[in-house]
């Protein structure tokens, strides 16, 4: 009877001990954040409850069991599973609190920071520090439970020999992931393109959604994800509407009549444009750039503080002002002459 209930007790212990550390650290951390609203560091911490949990109780029972005779007879068996858990939940925990300390620290600098290209800047590098982290941590877990093998130990020199020959091989063989990797790394710390960013690649217009260290997802207009390699943003040339500012230029055309009024049309612009609220009041022009027999080229150049609010104001201006013209001035739309010719004076 001892031998059943000794296990049962030590478990029960063990699961109760667990337990009730988890509920206080989390009491401590709720109290924490509750004092210092300043920081999310506190709350964000709260998510680390269950890798501590197992690490506590798996560290518990990896010191307890052969005493309180868990499966006596598979007693090496039994540590080993333990030590396997023990290290694949301490990495857990350690990338959770390595993403909580990130994730506030990112967050407190964005609520402060005036420069929104800075702080989306800031995000792209921190996302990708924290997908590196992440990688590396797992990798190092995976390589420990491995070593933890009596047979991995064994062949590990004989591995460790052959690393320079298997390195040139897995080189020539990832070569292209091996590419995108050092690109993303590249985009991060060059500041050549970040997330929320106004690009325009393969004449698709959208915004930076996401970046990892292999690909990059460009949201367009009209909902759609374009995922593309980064090493393609190292290698081409794109548009950044972003880049050194999120202020934007735009233009709108008109083929008119070569009657057509410019000068009230200017005045009209600039009535127009009160109305509209993207535009940002930097800039408003209008003049004639270019003629051909029949119509004018008219240009209107208007300035918004980025690219979807230039967008809509380019739409605006070009739909309010045509309509103007068909109600106030028909006469300076195209349209073709059917009357005879003058005769050139004698």
């Amino acid at each position: 009877m001892e031998n059943v209930l000794r296990p049962v007790v030590a478990v029960a212990a063990v699961l109760v001990v667990t337990l009730l550390a988890g509920w206080l650290l989390d009491l401590l951390l709720r109290q924490a954040d509750a004092r210092h609203t300043e920081t999310l560091l506190w709350g964000l911490l709260r998510r680390c409850g269950v890798p501590f949990r197992l690490v506590l109780g798996t560290a518990l029972l990896q010191a307890s069991h052969r005493q309180a005779g868990i499966f006596p007879a598979y007693g090496s068996l039994v540590g080993h599973a333990l030590t396997l858990i023990m290290i694949a939940s301490t990495a857990w925990l350690l990338v959770r609190i390595a993403t909580a300390v990130v994730d506030s620290a990112y967050a407190r600098y964005a609520a402060s920071a005036p420069d929104d290209a800075r702080v989306r800047r800031v995000r792209t590098q921190v996302t990708l520090i924290q997908r590196v982290v992440t990688a590396v941590a797992v990798v190092v877990a995976a390589a420990a439970m491995l070593l933890t093998f009596p047979a991995m130990r064994t062949i590990g020199t004989s591995m460790l020999a052959s690393a320079g020959v298997l390195g040139i091989v897995a080189g020539i063989a990832a070569q292209s992931s091996l590419g995108n990797l050092f690109a993303g790394l590249q985009i991060a710390f060059g500041d050549t393109v970040r997330i929320g960013d106004t690009v325009v690649v393969d004449k698709e217009w959208g915004k930076v959604e996401e970046i990892t260290l292999t690909f990059l997802v460009v949201r367009t207009w009209d909902e759609r994800r374009i995922t593309m390699p980064v090493s393609y943003f190292t290698s081409k040339p794109y548009e950044n509407w972003s880049r050194g500012g999120a202020q934007m230029t735009g233009t709108v055309f008109w083929h008119l009549d070569h009657s057509a009024p410019v000068a009230v049309m200017r005045d009209k612009l600039a009535e127009i444009l009160k109305d509209i609220p993207e535009w940002d009041g930097r800039s408003a022009s209008l003049a004639v750039t270019d003629t051909t027999p029949n119509t004018i080229l008219v240009r209107a150049v208007v300035t918004a503080k980025n690219g979807d609010d230039v967008w809509t104001l380019r739409c605006a201006v070009r739909e309010q002002l045509i309509t103007w013209l068909a109600a106030q001035h028909p006469y300076a739309l195209p349209r073709v002459t059917t009357s005879e010719s003058q005769p050139p004076p004698a």
